[in-house]
């Protein structure tokens, strides 16, 4: 069975995609900065499902961090045959009062981080002839966000990079899904400080083990593009023949805060 790198399995949907491809017998590293909820879970997925797991704590928005982690599994002569780029996070609020060093951490681990593990490891699996790679975007990646300008952006590049990326390789063995899920019960929320915005306050969300589910499923057929739920599909796919300076002013509406 293929053995899978997952980044930021500590919790949400890293850690239900950790279970699924354990779940099938399936042998894990997991990445994330937490290596002691790292290391309960190994302990939990070892037992439970009688695989191996390789834990790494490492704060994956350091630049570099990518490298560092490759040449531990390259060490180790651990071969990936997964790569789930799921670590990421966001920030709300207005751009001219954001903090900067969250911005650049945000940056360097949605983007930088994203691709440099693509590199690595997507340059094994077309020596080899086969691979999967899931890179998690979001709906947001659709249209630009006010009150999360950054993150939308973020998610923007990890769609169309993933995209590029898959359509070059698609004749080599090597399949790259890019995962959209919309909001999310995950903790993501919280991370961001955007409970009180109205794309979350009141909404019963979908969990994270529906969003990994459906994710694991996309990846293993192959799908380039895989968005979670059918509302998120049509309004992801809507936005194309709306007027951009609309879907500018409907998402403002959406994200800021509740009165």
């Amino acid at each position: 069975m293929a053995t899978a790198l997952i980044t930021g399995a500590s919790n949400g949907i890293g850690l239900e995609l950790a279970k699924i491809h354990a779940s099938k017998g399936g042998d894990l590293v997991l990445v994330a900065r937490n290596k002691s909820k790292l290391d309960e879970l190994k302990s939990e997925l070892e037992s439970e499902y009688k695989v191996s797991v390789y834990t790494i704590g490492k704060d994956l928005s350091a630049i570099n961090s990518a490298q560092e982690v490759y040449d531990e599994t390259t060490k180790q002569n651990i071969q990936i045959d997964y790569l789930i780029n799921n670590a990421g996070f966001g920030d709300f609020g207005m751009f001219v009062e954001t903090d900067w060093n969250k911005e650049l951490q945000m940056i360097n681990l949605n983007i930088t981080t994203l691709t440099q593990f693509t590199k690595l490891y997507l340059h094994d699996m077309v020596k080899r002839r086969s691979g999967k790679i899931i890179n998690v975007a979001s709906t947001a990646a659709f249209q630009s966000g006010p009150t999360m300008a950054v993150y939308y952006a973020t998610k923007a590049y990890v769609l169309s990079f993933s995209e590029a990326i898959n359509n070059e390789v698609s004749d080599k063995g090597v399949t790259i899904t890019t995962l959209c899920p919309g909001a999310t019960e995950s903790g993501f929320q919280a991370a961001a400080a955007m409970e009180e915005s109205n794309l979350v306050k009141g909404k019963k969300l979908p969990t994270s083990k529906e969003v990994a589910e459906y994710g694991y499923a996309s990846m293993m057929k192959g799908k380039t593009v895989a968005i979670h739920g059918l509302m998120n599909w049509i309004m992801a796919n809507s936005v194309r023949f709306v007027p951009r300076a609309i879907v500018v002013k409907l998402t403002r509406k959406i994200q800021d805060k509740t009165k």
